[in-house]
């Protein structure tokens, strides 16, 4: 019997709580793939790398293919034994260093949450101003009133679906998820319907290029799927947040498959001809959907993209961002902080980040901040990884686990695995430098991973070390 823990946060899933199935794991993915950055970022691959669409799309396949595979075996624990990430990093980190990796992605996640709360107003601002035809110009810290009314409008929303619990989570990315595709498909036969069908034409123009190589087909290809991964890679670290709560592996496993690598070619071909439409219409490739919709002067088309990015936008926040911020925060008092009280914390914080964001924060740089911190995941997730798998050998104590004393299995010296420390900070070095030094910036879509396997191998090679001194002990 496990003790002492709050029922709210980090306790393991009991089997009555892991009720999804394949369909609730795969909308994990459609709503973190189809927010207005992830449409810009797939879109903006058919023309930015210099590749044909064909290899674009056999990129984004193959990083589908990866990213699934990664976290089909970070997720296996949280299905095993139904814990959250910061629990699971106790075992590899020791019951105090996993304070320390649980808040570098907590703030990440806040930080990006409240970012995408900002983004997620936006879109409901336009759908106001699209219904009402209301325009309150004045402006506050460089957010107009009715922008302001937005945003709060989506901060209050949003704090009451995460109010209710994983219940309303699951629900709203099933509902979400659907949606969006509903809107999108809608909005692709808008186009259609204005190209007076020349838009597939033009389609099949992006998915050739002149003046191709076999080495810039190979240079983008590989750009491509670099980009892809460092996309994921926040979700890859905490996937058994999410995994805890399927019913069993087979159902992970298939709704990964469904989520991403089929999924991704879905969105991706939608996010192709809608570009393309862009430019039968309006004579430019638009990667932006809102600029497509800015042009178009159309009420239907306004009402159609902002109720499309609003529920993608809240959609991302709710996988991405606000999950991993809550169980973050959590694991720094588990006894105090539970789901609710953790998920108030975060939206406060969502309130000032995203209200800061476009007069204050935006412009001084912090990304590179946040950024720096994301690349610090890369080596945690190869830790995590090589300790679960090489080193535990998938068998973890519960009970030790969410022991902080002394008597734990975890607590290693001071409740620090020094070994886990080391292969981090030398990770970390790698990873850090993509963002910061120059010469290294060709390597920052291959950071993450990079970092990854650093950091594992050094792990690996010092517990395989610790390994052979506690048995030539022994012998002696």
């Amino acid at each position: 019997m496990i003790k002492n823990i709050n029922k709210d946060s980090l306790a393991p899933t009991q089997k009555s709580e892991r009720k999804w199935n394949w369909f609730e794991i795969s909308n994990i993915w459609v709503n973190d793939i189809q927010s207005l950055f992830g449409y810009t970022l797939v879109a903006s691959l058919f023309i930015s790398y210099g590749v044909t669409g064909w290899t674009a799309f056999l990129a984004l396949i193959f990083a589908g293919l990866f990213v699934t595979f990664m976290v089909n075996i970070s997720g296996k624990a949280g299905v095993k034994y139904g814990i959250p990430y910061p629990v699971l990093s106790r075992a590899s980190m020791g019951v105090k260093g996993a304070k320390f990796a649980a808040i570098i992605r907590a703030i990440v996640a806040v930080f990006w949450f409240g970012v995408q709360t900002y983004f997620a107003s936006t879109a409901l601002n336009l759908l106001i101003i699209s219904l009402t035809g209301i325009t309150l110009e004045e402006t506050y810290l460089g957010i107009t009133l009715t922008g302001w009314i937005s945003f709060f409008i989506v901060w209050v929303l949003q704090m009451f679906m995460f109010s209710k619990g994983m219940g309303w989570v699951s629900k709203f990315l099933n509902i979400a998820a659907p949606f969006v595709y509903a809107v999108m498909v809608l909005l692709l036969v808008v186009l259609v319907v204005k190209s007076d069908g020349s838009l597939f034409i033009q389609a099949n123009t992006i998915m050739t290029s002149e003046n191709v190589t076999f080495e810039s087909e190979l240079n983008g290809f590989f750009a491509i799927v670099g980009t892809m991964i460092a996309y994921f890679s926040a979700v890859m670290i905490n996937y058994s947040d999410f995994s805890r709560y399927s019913k069993d592996e087979k159902s992970m496993k298939i709704g990964n498959f469904v989520g991403l690598p089929l999924n991704m070619v879905i969105f991706s071909a939608l996010a192709l001809l809608i570009t393309a439409g862009s430019v039968v219409i309006f004579g430019e490739k638009l990667t932006n959907p809102m600029d497509i919709v800015a042009k178009a002067d159309s009420t239907v088309l306004s009402l159609v993209a902002a109720i499309m990015f609003f529920m993608a936008t809240v959609g991302i926040n709710l996988v991405a961002n606000f999950i991993p911020a809550v169980n973050g925060i959590s694991n720094i008092a588990p006894k105090k902080l539970n789901f609710k009280i953790s998920g108030l914390i975060t939206s406060m914080f969502a309130l000032v980040i995203g209200g800061f964001w476009v007069s204050v924060i935006s412009s001084i740089g912090i990304s590179s901040i946040v950024n720096t911190l994301g690349a610090t995941m890369a080596p945690l997730f190869g830790i995590l990884i090589v300790d679960y798998y090489l080193v535990k050998k998938e068998s973890l104590d519960i009970e030790s686990l969410y022991d902080e004393s002394e008597k734990s299995e975890y607590y290693y010296e001071n409740g620090w695995n020094i070994k886990a420390i080391i292969a981090f900070g030398i990770g970390s070095i790698f990873s850090i430098s993509t963002v910061w030094l120059e010469s290294l910036s060709d390597l920052s879509g291959y950071g993450w991973v990079i970092g990854a396997i650093l950091a594992g191998i050094v792990y690996s090679f010092l517990s395989k070390k610790e390994e052979v001194l506690v048995l030539n002990e022994k012998v002696a």
